[in-house]
């Protein structure tokens, strides 16, 4: 068995990178005979221009899109999909970000004001629906959102998830003290600082994620890594890794491993890593997998070795989701054998 519950359909800013990555994404995932084998000819570059051209006509919610992404995901063996929009992405949901992010005057302010204007596009309305009625013909598929968490914006977050038919939510922080420390052009905001005080701020957030009951899944537990910033010895991480372990078993919420990070970030490492990953197994926290692609030929990167990891340490289940609930399912079949 192998799952994929986090992906995108869509992630802006939209630059001259994200258009040729849409077209990548677009041939590579084309039916029908290799395009590489006729890329230099004008017929093959007048018949990409067409596929671009009506990808931005009808937009990320769009059965065409969507359909490359489960395609190319059961070519490779998965079996259940969660599809997932960031919560920044939506027009009703400016305010909370305008509430929560550093938006002032500073390089960072200005930086990160101009960043929401370029990805706060989409209505949370047009993806909930979408999905609602892909999920009718597709019954693989489950309706997720991927939800920041702030320190107190536990009752203005439940306002805005409230009337809408999550199969699941998915909590993550990409923000402290309104930084969004993922964010390559603010990454300065490293600098000076002490990791393993850092790092105790940021798991701080995320046991407040876990006991806020708002969240079926915590997102890349360790994503705080993305440019490498962490102790020289992660060992000195070990007492956050075992305390938000014991809270994710307490709280009852789920974790997975996330390969996003492993083949699209300098750290080249999936969350979580493999010493937190061996914690997470020491204390039982169930896990799912996901591949975090932005683009339908990235999904299910690297989640096959992210399986195998989980097997070795002992995993036998994964965890799904429908209408809020949890379900595990068993990575092997009777009929299967399990590679030592």
């Amino acid at each position: 068995m192998k799952v994929d519950m986090h992906f995108h359909l869509e992630e802006g800013p939209y630059s001259l990178r994200w258009l040729s990555r849409t077209l990548q994404g677009l041939a590579a995932t084309e039916p029908g005979p290799d395009p590489a084998l006729g890329h230099h000819t004008i017929e093959y570059a007048e018949e990409m221009k067409k596929l671009l051209s009506r990808r931005m006509e009808q937009g990320a919610y769009s059965e065409e899109w969507l359909d490359r992404y489960l395609t190319r995901g059961r070519e490779r063996g998965i079996q259940k999909f969660g599809v997932v929009d960031h919560l920044y992405r939506f027009r009703e949901c400016r305010p909370y970000y305008e509430k929560h992010m550093l938006l002032d005057d500073s390089r960072v302010g200005k930086l990160q004001r101009t960043w929401l204007d370029q990805v706060c596009v989409a209505s949370i309305d047009d993806f909930v629906g979408f999905v609602t009625e892909a999920k009718k013909t597709r019954p693989d598929l489950a309706l997720g959102i991927e939800a920041d968490f702030f320190p107190g914006c536990e009752a203005e977050l439940r306002d805005i998830l409230a009337g809408y038919d999550w199969d699941y939510v998915i909590g993550s922080v990409h923000f402290l003290d309104g930084w969004g420390f993922d964010n390559p052009e603010a990454k300065t905001g490293f600098d000076g600082r002490d990791p393993v005080q850092t790092y105790a701020d940021y798991y701080e957030l995320l046991r407040q994620a876990c006991v806020s009951g708002l969240f079926q899944i915590i997102a890349h537990p360790d994503n705080l890594k993305v440019f490498g910033f962490r102790p020289a010895n992660e060992k000195k991480l070990l007492p956050y890794y075992r305390s938000i372990a014991k809270e994710m078993v307490r709280s009852g919420v789920i974790t997975e491993i996330n390969t996003g990070l492993a083949y699209r970030y300098p750290i080249a490492e999936s969350c979580p890593s493999p010493l937190f990953l061996s914690v997470l197994a020491d204390y039982g926290v169930p896990l799912t997998l996901s591949s975090d692609a932005h683009f339908p030929d990235d999904i299910g990167t690297l989640l096959d070795t992210a399986l195998a990891d989980a097997i070795k340490l002992g995993y036998k289940e994964l965890a799904v989701f429908r209408g809020g609930e949890r379900r595990m399912l068993p990575i092997f079949k009777n009929s299967d054998v399990e590679v030592k």
